[in-house]
């Protein structure tokens, strides 16, 4: 569950103050899936960056399950990170590495074998079985996101957010992904943030919400 009371953001430059995040307020039931849109600018990866504990919110509160970010210093902070699951726009591969071992990153060489089913369930619906031995040039755009998708939801997150992911996608490789990662989110009850441009893709989510002047319009 995620609760985000009164939040505001903001930057500076000298002496200037430019409002980003204006007394924002949110609520999210477990298992939720929210989209974000709104014009460069608007605030909506401030936002992504305050709930993934990488940015300080300049005042209000940020509660997942009860525990409140503004309260957490940073040794707690990146033990709450590690239990995000994060994707990107770029994909942050590692290009030495092959996509079993990209997917498996996080784990080093403790990945437990109590988590081998959870793995081949993961790349079994993302169509990566034929994929695990290539690197990350030899595979298309779209598995490559796909590979983001798996490491992210590989730790059994609560929370998934997601910065653009199909921003370098096609269309029909957009609605691929997305239809992909919110169903997976969906059957393993796991929110999801994901800020996006096209209103196309917001069919696939329960809420969406408009960011405009540092609010919700």
């Amino acid at each position: 569950m995620i609760e985000v009371s009164n939040l505001s953001f903001s930057r500076y430059q000298g002496d200037r103050e430019f409002p980003i995040l204006r007394g924002l307020n949110l609520s999210l039931t477990q298992g939720e899936q929210l989209a974000l849109l709104g014009d460069s600018g608007s605030g909506k990866t401030t936002l992504l960056h305050i709930l993934a504990g990488l940015l300080p919110a300049d005042a209000g509160a940020v509660a997942i399950d009860d525990t409140d970010l503004t309260q957490l210093d940073d040794t707690e902070l990146a033990i709450y990170r590690r239990q995000l699951g994060l994707i990107f726009q770029h994909y942050q591969l590692l290009d030495c590495l092959t996509v079993k071992q990209n997917i498996l990153f996080q784990f080093q060489l403790n990945f437990p074998k109590q988590e081998a089913s959870e793995f081949t369930a993961l790349v079994a619906a993302l169509g990566l079985e034929n994929k695990l031995d290539a690197m990350p040039h030899q595979i298309s755009g779209g598995e490559q996101q796909r590979v983001g998708i798996a490491r992210a939801l590989l730790n059994k997150p609560k929370l998934v957010l997601a910065d653009e992911p199909t921003g370098n996608l096609d269309q029909t490789r957009s609605h691929q992904v997305v239809k992909l990662l919110t169903a997976l989110c969906r059957e393993r009850n796991i929110n999801l943030v994901m800020v996006t441009h096209s209103q196309q893709l917001t069919d696939y989510f329960d809420r969406v919400e408009v960011l405009s002047n540092g609010q919700f319009a």
